[in-house]
């Protein structure tokens, strides 16, 4: 309890009495000060017993008294001592009446009792109260361990809800409610994620007061990197105690402890999730499972799902470094382009490309565990692990250079969360809400269901529906998507149209001179399969006229009508270009 007016007013001790402001007894005293200023307030914090003999006022002078008391209670003083015998017998009327209107506590001060009584008093009565609130700090400290020991972070947080007489919340890294106490707080701190991710934009370690007295909340950090990992919450009715004060503080500590797991145990379980996958692409999942042990609980036993993630800005840079040569007649590459244009292509691997054998990598590239993920992949990898982490769900995340692999269970929360995240991030394309110009933005792939055996066909399905990602300028596609229907719809991408006029562009080139109609009879000639007959009569001309223009077709392309290859090409070059004509 805080030292108080009336606190003093019961002390055998000294004897004091009260000659006004009783209504006003239990107002806290910060410190007692003796002052025979006429005009002490430039001195005063607020908050101090004033103790005076008024050597140096005129205290029978009753607007002197009304302005003198007025100034000491507009700067905060908790109370007014008069000492009598000294140059009062008593208290004169003029100060008491002013005290009275005033509302200020005015003690009389017995000549027997002396200033520096009353200010060791004042003293020691702070002093135990430091102490007192230092050791209900420790108390507190040692409770709120054995609960983060024995409960997690809900025992903790039940704890520190009881000791500040209010409650407690923790958020993940992406503002979400990870638990709360009581219960019924949750939904008072889910209203307060706004905050919470404004908080997050601030350099750690950060702090927010929000609310009103009736409903306070003080919103912490927790972690020590960067990036926060999470935030609490406290909700009291008023403001937080010197004990309150030590109880917040070491639940920041315990709870950053469980939270924020080491640099070199992170990388460390980031090494052994790439030693994991690489057995499980190898075709190993005996040696997977017997790496892993129980890090992941069931996830390698039951259908899962593979999902890569990489940049949209990587897609030039990947084009560039592969070297690859455009098809005959398709012009190269287009530049990186603004969010939400068609974007840079790479080709994809061929479906038939020779695998590895078995103890090889599965997949092009190693798997690399290293730093965690930054950026954009960081933002998806902590959104995802935070759904699952919600929903209980075991998940392997491996950065592998600049991708970022997860393993999530299929039909899981996790898996949910990353559809989520792409739809968000299309959404805000689509409708113009996406900052200008931003390339930076995860593109990914998802694999279909999969088994321990079938790790390595989920990584290439995983891949090829990310080269479809990047070609339509989309956050996620999924493999059964880009397996189903005809594959005449993936002629509607951007590289496919720019390879197919390419590819014919000399043929309508010819055509807009007058001399013929090579393109139009190459569409037929194929749509007959070749048969003259068919093709002249769907034409209106005749066959030896048909036969010229294909041997034109030929010359012009420099490529022989007779290989089934170019037939198959120069008819994918059609059907892509048809709604263009």
């Amino acid at each position: 309890m805080p030292l108080t007016l009336a606190s003093l007013v019961h002390h055998s001790a000294l004897k004091l009495t009260v000659r006004a402001g009783e209504e006003r007894l239990a107002t806290p005293v910060r410190w007692a000060h003796a002052s025979e200023l006429a005009d002490p307030v430039p001195y005063m914090e607020g908050g101090e017993l004033l103790l005076i003999t008024a050597l140096k006022l005129d205290a029978e002078d009753p607007e002197a008294m009304r302005r003198y008391v007025r100034r000491l209670g507009q700067a905060g003083v908790a109370g007014l001592g008069f000492a009598v015998g000294v140059h009062y017998a008593t208290i004169p009327d003029a100060l008491v009446d002013a005290a009275a209107e005033e509302g200020l506590p005015l003690l009389e001060v017995p000549r027997r009792t002396p200033f520096l009584a009353i200010s060791k008093a004042v003293s020691a009565a702070i002093s135990a109260e430091q102490y007192q609130a230092v050791t209900a700090g420790f108390a507190a400290q040692r409770d709120l361990t054995k609960q983060a020991l024995s409960g997690g972070p809900a025992g903790l947080l039940a704890a520190l809800a009881g000791q500040v007489d209010g409650w407690a919340a923790l958020y993940d890294a992406t503002g979400a409610v990870a638990a709360s106490a009581p219960e019924w707080a949750a939904r008072r701190a889910a209203r307060l994620t706004p905050e919470v991710e404004r908080l997050h934009a601030r350099t750690p370690p950060a702090s927010l007061v929000v609310g009103g007295e009736a409903d306070r909340v003080e919103l912490h950090t927790l972690g020590t990197s960067r990036r926060p990992r999470a935030a609490l919450a406290v909700g009291t009715g008023a403001p937080l105690g010197t004990a309150e004060r030590y109880a917040v503080h070491s639940a920041i500590a315990l709870l950053t402890l469980t939270t924020e797991r080491s640099r070199s145990l992170h990388e460390a379980e980031l090494r052994v999730g790439a030693a994991v996958l690489r057995m499980l692409l190898a075709g190993e999942p005996e040696h997977a499972r017997t790496a892993a042990g129980s890090l992941y609980g069931d996830l390698l036993d039951a259908p899962y799902r593979l999902i890569i993630a990489e940049e949209a800005s990587a897609t030039a840079a990947r084009a560039h470094a592969d070297g690859r040569t455009a098809p005959h007649g398709a012009p190269p590459p287009p530049a990186a382009a603004p969010h939400g244009a068609p974007r840079p292509v790479d080709a994809p691997r061929p479906v038939d490309a020779p695998r590895p054998v078995a103890g090889e990598r599965a997949v092009a590239a190693p798997v690399r565990a290293g730093e965690p993920p930054a950026g954009p992949l960081a933002a998806l990898a902590e959104h995802v692990e935070a759904a699952a982490a919600r929903a209980g769900e075991a998940l392997l995340v491996v950065p592998d250079g600049e991708r970022l692999v997860l393993l999530t269970a299929d039909g899981g929360a996790a898996a949910r969360a990353c559809v989520g995240y792409a739809a968000a991030l299309d959404q805000a394309r689509t409708t113009g809400q996406a900052p200008a110009g931003r390339t930076d933005e995860p593109v990914m792939g998802l694999s279909a269901p999969a088994g321990p055996i079938a790790a390595a066909t989920a990584y290439r399905q995983a891949e090829q529906a990310l080269s479809v990602a990047r070609r339509r300028g989309r956050a996620l596609v999924e493999h059964e998507e880009v397996a189903a229907g005809s594959v005449v719809q993936l002629l509607s991408d951007d590289a496919v149209r720019a390879f197919a006029d390419g590819l014919l562009r000399a043929l309508r080139e010819h055509d807009a001179t007058g001399r013929g109609d090579l393109v139009a009879s190459l569409r037929a000639w194929l749509s007959r399969h070749g048969q003259w007959d068919a093709a002249a009569a769907e034409l209106g001309v005749h066959r030896h006229t048909l036969r010229y223009r294909m041997r034109r077709v030929e010359e012009i392309l420099g490529r022989s009508l007779d290989d089934p290859d170019v037939r198959m090409e120069l008819w994918l070059a059609l059907k892509a270009t048809s709604g263009t004509e």
